[in-house]
């Protein structure tokens, strides 16, 4: 194998991260911004930025925030190790800065305060997940590291919560997308956010065994045609598998799906066999789970091949007899959720981007919720200071001054408040066609900030 010097500390010979590179893990300009602000002398200057979604993805009424568990890591782990520092001094792109640039990041870590909903929360466009309030090197330098966990991992969880709302509590709903995942490392977050946004399982091991949960899975075709050229026969493929396997899943679609059925069936009906579930993973799936049910009345069936809502939704309209689904390619892909995160607020100054298109509220925000009868009804964004708007608060204080305020949830905690939380919403919110979001409003005292601080900008810019 052709190996490369490990020079300036950086490994290159994998593209692979742990928590010591997670400093480096960021966009070129987070870097130069911050140099730049050091070299000004304002880096230490109070900022407040926010993250949210301008519009929500396509036929999406809400989304579930979910991720802040992997940020709160990322802070606390938050370095520049010598070797890092050196690495970055040797590109050549950092030759102008003054070198209180390189004290400030050798001696640094995250100090600032994070306010944030919980994870398994239901929330809409233009509504902040978390805000960073921290000196503004620190807070310009943890964006990229932020949006690329919450965004992802917002995507997966609310994916599978509306899986799990069409498929209702009963199914069972398997995450099948490691090998589809974008990475590895989005793998294990897809694993995590799938789970926490309503799903039962994973095949993902590595991911099930460090949430503390049990790996699921069932076989693929290879087994059945490998053990079947050897033996002679599928049926024998399925005995041997049992045999170390006793009463696991079968895969029963890789030759004859119904004649497979009627095998198991015998062998059921002898005595011979123990089967807890069959997987469908092809052909016409509304079909073959009928008459596979009427084979095998009391054995589970699992449907997998590129499902997604939209397909579960059919195969119920259909009549399929189906009890669980297996989800893989369109659970952990699809269109992205496009959160970003904009400064609303420096030393104590309101700020706001009036790009077309990309505007952003200034000030530091906090939602209100109502409800009616259980029933989420509007949402009221207003300033962080605001106490007379009616509704429960929803961003929490998460972190002061560096330090955790809480311990991280359990996974089962998150899943629980997950279904709570889409089960509040308006059916017309949860529909998978054409949904109508819930109303999201501005108090007054932040419609006169943002009218005040669009004439002040405007003012600015003129003279």
């Amino acid at each position: 194998m052709v190996t490369f010097p490990n020079r300036d500390g950086i490994d290159k010979e994998q593209l692979t991260l742990c928590a010591a590179d997670y400093s480096l893990l960021t966009d070129l300009y987070q870097l130069t911004m911050a140099a730049c602000y050091t070299g000004e002398g304002v880096e230490q200057r109070r900022a407040s930025f926010e993250l949210f979604v301008r519009r929500l993805p396509e036929n999406f009424g809400y989304l579930i925030a979910m991720g802040l568990e992997q940020v709160l890591e990322y802070l606390t782990n938050f370095r520049f190790s010598s070797a890092q520092i050196e690495a970055l001094q040797k590109t050549g792109i950092f030759a102008h800065v003054r070198e209180n640039f390189w004290t400030l990041l050798a001696q640094g870590c995250f100090t600032g305060d994070v306010w944030a909903v919980p994870e398994g929360t239901a929330i809409f466009a233009n509504e902040p997940l978390l805000r960073v309030e921290a000196p503004l090197w620190q807070a310009q330098l943890v964006e990229t590291y932020l949006l690329n966990t919450i965004n992802y991992q917002t995507l997966i969880a609310t994916k599978a919560a509306r899986l799990r709302d069409v498929a209702g509590e009963s199914a069972t709903l398997l995450e099948f997308g490691t090998r589809r995942a974008f990475s590895p490392q989005g793998a294990l977050w897809a694993a995590r956010a799938a789970l926490a946004g309503g799903l039962n399982a994973t095949s993902n091991v590595l991911a099930a065994l460090q949430l503390g949960e049990q790996p699921s899975g069932t076989m693929a075709h290879a087994l059945v045609m490998a053990m079947s050229a050897m033996t002679g026969s599928e049926e024998q493929a399925f005995t041997a598998f049992h045999r170390h396997f006793p009463g696991a899943p079968l895969l029963i679609d890789t030759y004859d799906t119904i004649a497979a059925a009627k095998q198991l069936a015998a062998k059921i009906k002898a005595g011979e066999m123990e089967l807890s579930g069959v997987r469908l993973d092809s052909g016409d799936l509304v079909s073959l789970s009928k008459q596979v049910r009427s084979l095998l009345p009391h054995v589970s069936i699992l449907a997998s091949g590129d499902l997604d809502e939209w397909e579960i939704a059919k195969l119920q309209a259909a009549g399929a007899e189906i009890d669980g689904y297996g989800l893989g390619t369109r659970l952990v892909t699809g269109a992205p959720v496009n959160g970003v995160y904009k400064l609303v607020e420096i030393d104590n100054i309101p700020v706001m981007k009036q790009s077309t298109s990309k505007v952003s509220y200034p000030g530091r925000k906090q939602i209100f919720r109502s409800w009616v009868g259980g029933q989420v009804q509007t949402d009221t964004l207003a300033l962080a200071d605001e106490s007379h708007v009616s509704g429960s608060s929803l961003l929490q204080l998460v972190v002061q001054n560096g330090e955790r305020l809480q311990p991280p949830a359990s996974l089962q905690e998150i899943r629980g408040r997950t279904g709570v939380s889409v089960a509040s919403l308006p059916l017309e919110t949860r529909r998978l066609d054409a949904p109508v979001g819930v109303e999201v409003g501005i108090s007054p005292r932040l419609g006169e900030l943002i009218l005040k601080t669009k004439k002040e900008t405007t003012e600015t810019q003129r003279t």
